[in-house]
């Protein structure tokens, strides 16, 4: 067997794998965004079946734990990771067309003054499904592969730019189609589900084209020698025995629990931002439609700012990083919850930036400590784990933000700045409660014990963070 080479570090192929995502942003945007915008606004659909078919994915997350631990254990075609990706992403891609023939059948109905049709919902369900399914399936080992891409000091960094990239041309593709379709036409729609499946579709195949043979090239070690290990790995474990064995740790159950956490309190204002602005402030609706853009511009901004500035730095010690970013957050949220209280309208955006900006700080730390808290050989699963722990609670922070809501201003009568005020505090709350979880997960130990930290030296480098 030959002597395997060190993994070097390479931008272009780092800026490549992340081209994956502008067909990930496309289609997002056009299934979340366009598609239930149509049904809602335009054809009175009632929001809760509509936004029933886009949690859908949320629901089956447990698919991302189960393909990362396959891409770890089982190659496919004589991949490990580039064939359960192009799986996931054929079924997205299937998926389009009958979402655009739904449209089609309720916008039939509509004109005849009706809102349901069973078949327009059978083809609804079925796309939601099949990209549900497609994006859990292609997601675990899409990150485990940008993840093997990079040395271990750079693995934290990989990932951060590929959700960076993410997030800008969420931004990008957003004012794009919003400009290319101003009101609901079915022949522009119908252009847009064509656009993102050849430009998307083109992505997702040019981004890791060849990419898994030439990591193995540069390791020095030969396909056949790649799935002997594979499957010396596959023998020595299932899938049950596998998360029975990282749940077992508790450096992983509270790094769970740290995440959970965060996603949850980081996304309950997701679903309220404008009514907020509406009900307490009687704001139009070109000013609240800005809040989102609002904080995600200032967190692209730290994003790549983070990336300049700490691209040296090992991925072990970004915990403080990912601490201050969530304290930041949460300052962003306890504002907001001021201004909601006090009703101080311009007040508004400057919680929102401040939010934001913490968002982006957070989103590099945390996404370096996803990296760390990961094995080499069981890198899929691990991130499997992760991903379950933000898609869920990221659904569930949403809706609990909308329900507390209708608790607070509904259920029991208080006033619209009292209400809200109180959904923003227990936000700030919920934010802070993360860092001190994080404050007791031993990540060192755990980098240690996976063999990132390979000396004593390396140790007390991480730990003076």
């Amino acid at each position: 067997m030959s002597k395997p080479n060190q993994l070097t570090f390479s931008i272009w192929r780092l800026l490549r794998l992340s081209s994956f995502q502008i067909g990930s942003a496309m289609g997002d945007i056009l299934v979340t965004s366009i598609w239930n915008r149509m049904m809602i606004s335009q054809f009175g659909i009632p929001a809760t079946p509509v936004s029933l078919l886009i949690a859908l994915r949320y629901l089956l997350s447990p698919l991302s734990l189960w393909a990362g631990y396959r891409s770890d254990t089982r190659p496919f075609l004589g991949m490990r990771r580039t064939s359960y990706i192009w799986l996931g992403r054929g079924l997205m891609v299937l998926s389009l067309p009958l979402l655009g023939w739904s449209l089609m059948r309720f916008a039939a109905v509509h004109e005849l003054g009706s809102n349901f049709d069973w078949l327009g919902w059978v083809l609804a369900s079925c796309s939601s499904l099949l990209y549900g399914v497609g994006t859990l399936i292609s997601g675990s080992p899409y990150l485990a592969l940008v993840r093997d891409s990079a040395p271990k000091a750079r693995q934290g960094l990989a990932i951060s730019t590929a959700e960076t990239i993410l997030i800008i041309f969420f931004a990008i593709v957003g004012i794009t189609f919003s400009e290319w379709m101003k009101t609901y036409d079915p022949l522009i729609f119908w252009e847009m589900i064509l656009a993102t499946m050849i430009i998307g579709g083109f992505f997702w195949v040019f981004s890791i084209w060849g990419v898994e043979k030439s990591l193995r090239r540069q390791k020095g070690i030969s396909l056949a020698e790649e799935l002997a290990a594979v499957e010396r790995r596959r023998n020595q474990s299932s899938l049950r025995a596998t998360i029975g064995r990282i749940w077992q740790d508790k450096r992983t159950r509270r790094f769970f629990f740290f995440l959970s956490l965060a996603t949850f309190a980081a996304w309950a204002q997701d679903a309220i931002l404008e009514p907020f602005g509406a009900e307490l402030f009687d704001l139009p609706l070109s000013r609240t439609t800005r809040f989102n853009s609002y904080w995600q511009s200032a967190t692209v901004l730290t994003l790549v700012g983070g990336a300049y500035l700490w691209r040296k730095r090992p991925p072990e010690q970004q915990r403080r990083i990912a601490s201050g970013g969530l304290v930041t957050m949460g300052v962003g949220m306890v504002l907001l919850a001021g201004t909601a209280v006090f009703q101080q309208v311009r007040l508004i955006e400057i919680s929102l930036f401040i939010f934001g900006a913490g968002f982006g700080v957070y989103t590099f730390g945390g996404l370096s400590l996803m990296a760390v808290m990961s094995s080499d050989k069981e890198a899929g699963a691990y991130l499997g784990l992760w991903t379950i722990s933000v898609v869920v609670f990221k659904g569930l922070g949403t809706f609990a933000g909308g329900a507390l809501r209708d608790f607070f201003l509904l259920g029991l009568g208080l006033g619209e700045g009292l209400g809200y005020g109180l959904i923003f505090l227990l936000e700030g709350v919920g934010l802070l409660t993360a860092v001190f979880i994080l404050t007791r997960v031993d990540v060192l130990g755990f980098a240690r014990d996976m063999g990132r930290i390979l000396n004593r030296t390396d140790a007390q480098i991480a730990s003076a963070d």
